[in-house]
């Protein structure tokens, strides 16, 4: 028997391009792989999409996916993550399904305040699954879950969860993983890890679903099960580059920056430049990102990724005279343009105007939207 098992791939789920686009190339690599392993099947457990309801065309090019899988006669198992979940049950995990490029195989039902789970059954192969759900909810759901009885075959069970052993003593909640049915493999996903102990497996990501998994992992990866032989099978597609760069001048990184990276070999990288210190002279809009990633791409980087998440800058302290409680909006925008001289300043109180725009009694949501956006291109003159 060989099978693969990936979960964690939220395809769609980054906004820039470029990173969506990697993301599902890393999907189709894993894709290439288990075709030309010729597995038996292949396991996903949880969070195929970053939603439940992906995009049209990320949902058509997971469809041409599929559709190799089919012809090369792979069944594909899986079950929802806490992404792609739905409290209503309908979630376009369906639609695949119902196509016949998969089958979904959490099936249970709650008897005596258990929840039995049944068996999907593969040759000689029973394999069980249940949900991963918002904010963990499903953690006292699997404490709970007992299996229907499949003598004879080989037991699989995929789970969209965190296990204790696995976190340790992280504050999260987590399946004591001994109180789970015992199975011959236990495939996990959820935690973007790899972990793999007594046949409890957690495959890791398809792709890096942030900035920081992206920096650690560089890549995503799944695991190929060969008769009990357990193989990692790493997904980097591009290089990462990471500089990580005190600073306290705002008014001079651009350039400090811009030396840093005529060091490096950008041709067809990820780069991620991260900022960090106390803000003596300038702000972090003085940080000139445009010249910076104009620099990247012109040395053929595939893409610039920045985080200033720990860039502080000095508060300035403002003090107000509101003996005119009437007039205090105005006073206080009076008081930041003195500090902050802009041109865009000229926008503030019209655009805090507009915002309350009140909804009307029988208003459709959307024609409200509409309404508030067109009244807010007129005073941006868009």
């Amino acid at each position: 028997m060989k099978f693969a098992h990936m979960g964690d791939c939220h395809l769609g789920g980054w906004r820039q391009p470029e990173l969506k686009e990697l993301n599902f190339n890393s999907f189709q690599r894993a894709v290439e792989i288990c075709i030309r392993e010729k597995v038996d099947f292949v396991l996903i457990a949880g969070d195929l999409f970053d939603s439940a309801y992906p995009p049209i065309d990320t949902l058509k090019d997971t469809f041409k996916e599929f559709r190799k899988l089919v012809d090369a006669k792979i069944p594909v198992f899986l079950i929802a993550g806490s992404h792609d979940y739905s409290a209503s049950g309908k979630t376009f995990l369906d639609v695949l399904e119902k196509a016949g490029f998969c089958k979904n195989v959490a099936l249970f039902e709650e008897r005596n305040g258990k929840i039995l789970l049944e068996p999907t059954i593969y040759k000689d192969v029973a394999i069980y699954g249940y949900p991963g759900k918002k904010s963990s909810l499903e953690v006292e759901d699997i404490e709970r879950i007992r299996l229907q009885d499949a003598p004879g075959f080989f037991k699989i069970l995929m789970l969209h969860t965190a296990i204790r052993d696995a976190v340790g003593t992280l504050p999260i909640k987590a399946v004591d993983e001994r109180m789970l049915p015992p199975v011959g493999y236990l495939a996990l996903a959820h935690l973007h890890i790899n972990y793999q102990k007594e046949g409890r497996v957690y495959c890791g990501p398809i792709f890096p679903n942030n900035l920081a998994e992206l920096e650690e992992l560089e890549g995503g990866s799944f695991y190929i099960v060969d008769n009990g032989v357990i193989k990692k099978q790493e997904l980097k597609l591009k290089p990462v580059i990471s500089m990580t760069i005190e600073i306290t001048n705002a008014l001079t990184v651009t350039e400090e920056i811009l030396k840093r990276l005529e060091k490096e070999s950008l041709r067809d990288k990820i780069l991620i430049v991260k900022l960090y210190g106390f803000l003596e002279k300038g702000k972090t809009s003085d940080i000139d990102f445009t010249k910076i990633e104009s620099y990247t791409k012109k040395q053929g980087a595939y893409v610039f990724l920045k985080s200033t998440t720990k860039l502080q800058m000095a508060e300035q302290e403002i003090t107000f005279d509101f003996s005119d409680t009437q007039d205090m909006e105005q006073q206080i925008i009076h008081k930041f343009e003195e500090g902050h001289p802009n041109t865009l300043n000229a926008y503030i109180f019209p655009l805090i105007k507009s915002l309350q725009m009140e909804k009307g009694e029988d208003e459709k949501s959307f024609v409200f939207e509409e309404r508030l956006i067109a009244e807010n291109r007129k005073i941006l003159t868009l």
